[in-house]
């Protein structure tokens, strides 16, 4: 199975990135402002992007601060549905590193090439937004209309 997977350098520390991606206030900041459930291992996040109802809902399979966060997709695309999001964290040669794992797609596709392309956008916006500048959350960090 294919995985879309990113490794980027933060000049930050692992509590600061952990805690934009294992907080809701953090994920709206960089993502999508609109977020919905409560960030707790067995607890489920919706996320919405210009529509009522989330585009995707995740499960939160791990917290770990400050070094693992995982989620399960149960609810949104065909093509996301058992699909796993990992973000692990490291600290390495003065830098914190953010290795991001969308894994267990079951084929690449056009689909997966635009996520792929979304999530890198989004994530290095949140790098932006961490290190003084400004984050490119939904819908400026929109690579590509799809629907």
């Amino acid at each position: 199975m294919p995985d879309i997977w990113y490794r980027i350098g933060f000049e930050t520390s692992p509590e600061d990135v952990y805690n934009s991606l294992a907080t809701v206030d953090g994920i709206a900041s960089w993502w999508t402002p609109y977020v919905e459930g409560e960030y707790a291992v067995g607890r489920t996040l919706g996320f919405c992007f210009g529509n009522p109802e989330p585009s995707a809902i995740m499960e939160v399979v791990e917290l770990a601060p400050p070094s693992r966060i995982s989620w399960r997709c149960v609810r949104g695309p065909d093509e996301w549905l058992a699909t796993t999001v990992t973000f692990d964290l490291s600290h390495n040669e003065g830098e914190t590193v953010l290795q991001f794992k969308h894994a267990g797609w079951q084929k690449q596709n056009e689909f997966m090439a635009h996520c792929s392309t979304a999530w890198a956008s989004y994530l290095l916006g949140l790098k932006r937004g961490l290190q003084g500048g400004k984050p490119n959350a939904w819908p400026d960090g929109t690579v590509s209309r799809w629907g």
